[in-house]
């Protein structure tokens, strides 16, 4: 205590001792040159400002004067202080069961005047809001004042806005479906897939105004596969899964939903099917060679998906540009992933060609398919002729001996003929050696269209 005690009166010492030091002793040498000047005429003064203790009330008074005009002219300067508190929020009291108002700003602009202290004080308050009471309003369009919750009273304060107009409704209730919505779903294993999604909750309550209701045309329920922690095949959930209501166009609507979210369990599978890779030549080989051969360093590939699309999956092509060779190559191709297929085993594969002269094989009697003919149309042709054609297999001499002809098939497309009547229609032909090329002998057939 003895410790306090004298840090204390060493502290007070000091401030003394400073006082002294900035004002008393400066003011008194002030004051001794000017009794010096009066000396010879008036010993009164000389005697008052000779005195000690007089000159040290005469300083204190001048100090306090000093001290009184600088507080109120730094009074009148706070006195002029501003500041705007920006985006502040609108709270609305109204019967939030009843009815539903719009046209309120979310946030208002709210310009403080007044000294800076109490400025500050205004601003630390914990409970300032702005606020419009709607109480007593009924369902109708009002023009209503927005009213700030003075922290301090001193302080004066404007709203920017001050005065709104809103339109209150009578709040309805609707009921929706709600599906699901995977948020995230690349962010998914690719391995993994997610074959269905119920919820705890299929249909939900809407809440809002009559004319806002009819613009709800779907309600989703926001799946986000960033929630699973560490997911495996099986059944996984997710809880409190948020609820958002949109229009036609896919824009959100802001409803009351109720409840405001769902739970969800996903059943997670690990979808997978082993497919041939084809080599599928592009372009065209120099003149007077075919591909004799090609290899490649893998010949299957797994691939994972959703079970529809692996079901459309026969093969992964193998696109290998071939315009000009006349020589063996050997071509490092990545492998594209079809449409719904979100994971292969292998990512590149290597072909190998090894190319020959060109022979040619004639086979013929290839019987014409149609395709694409119109509904309630018939067609057949005009004469045996125009029944068959006779295709020209261009390849090496290799690859000719082991043509399978059964695999040769000639179409002719009659999607644009939807009318009865005699036609003269392009033959395509194709085979699945794609090594080889194929040509018809007979580019054009007739045949007649009838109901």
């Amino acid at each position: 205590m003895k410790k306090i005690i004298k840090k204390i009166c060493l502290f007070i010492g000091k401030i003394l001792r400073f006082i002294d030091r900035i004002i008393i002793t400066p003011i008194m040498k002030l004051f001794l040159k000017i009794s010096e000047l009066f000396s010879k005429n008036n010993k009164t003064f000389e005697k008052l400002f000779t005195n000690k203790q007089s000159l040290i009330v005469i300083s204190l008074l001048l100090a306090f004067l000093v001290f009184y005009f600088v507080d109120q002219n730094s009074s009148a300067l706070v006195d002029n202080s501003a500041e705007i508190l920006y985006s502040q929020p609108v709270t609305a009291i109204y019967n939030e069961e009843a009815y539903v108002v719009e046209g309120l700003p979310e946030t208002v602009d709210v310009v403080l005047i007044g000294r800076q202290s109490d400025i500050y004080l205004a601003k630390q308050y914990p409970s300032q809001e702005i606020s419009v009471d709607l109480r007593e309003l009924s369902a109708g369009t009002h023009k209503v004042s927005l009213k700030y919750r003075q922290a301090i009273s001193s302080v004066d304060y404007k709203i920017d806005p001050s005065q709104v107009t809103v339109i209150i409704y009578d709040k309805v209730s609707s009921t929706r479906e709600v599906t699901a919505e995977v948020l995230h779903r690349n962010n998914l294993d690719s391995k993994l897939d997610i074959s269905s999604i119920s919820l705890s909750q299929t249909e939900v309550t809407i809440k809002g105004s009559a004319k806002k209701l009819e613009t709800v045309a779907y309600v989703k329920a926001l799946i986000d596969v960033n929630n699973l922690v560490e997911p495996t095949v099986g059944e996984a959930s997710i809880s409190n899964n948020k609820l958002v209501a949109y229009n036609d166009a896919g824009e959100i609507v802001d409803v009351e939903i109720l409840p405001e979210t769902v739970d969800a369990t996903l059943n997670i599978t690990s979808v997978s099917k082993v497919v041939p890779i084809r080599v599928v030549p592009v372009g065209d080989i120099a003149l007077g060679y075919a591909i004799e051969s090609t290899t490649t360093n893998i010949s299957n590939v797994t691939i994972y998906g959703d079970e529809e699309s692996l079901k459309e999956i026969e093969y992964i092509p193998v696109r290998i540009d071939i315009t000009n060779l006349s020589a063996y190559k050997e071509f490092t191709v990545n492998l594209e992933k079809p449409s719904g297929v979100r994971e292969m085993s292998e990512k590149t594969v290597t072909v190998k060609v090894n190319v020959g002269a060109e022979e040619q094989k004639e086979v013929s009697g290839i019987g014409i398919q149609t395709i694409n003919l119109a509904e309630g149309l018939k067609v057949t042709a005009l004469n045996e002729e125009n029944s068959t054609v006779s295709v020209i297999v261009r390849g090496s001499k290799e690859l000719l001996d082991d043509l399978d002809t059964s695999t040769i098939t000639a179409t002719i497309d009659l999607s644009e003929y939807t009318t009865p009547g005699t036609y003269e229609v392009d033959v395509k032909v194709t085979g699945d050696d794609l090594r080889l090329s194929y040509t018809s002998k007979t580019q054009k057939v007739r045949v007649e269209i009838y109901e």
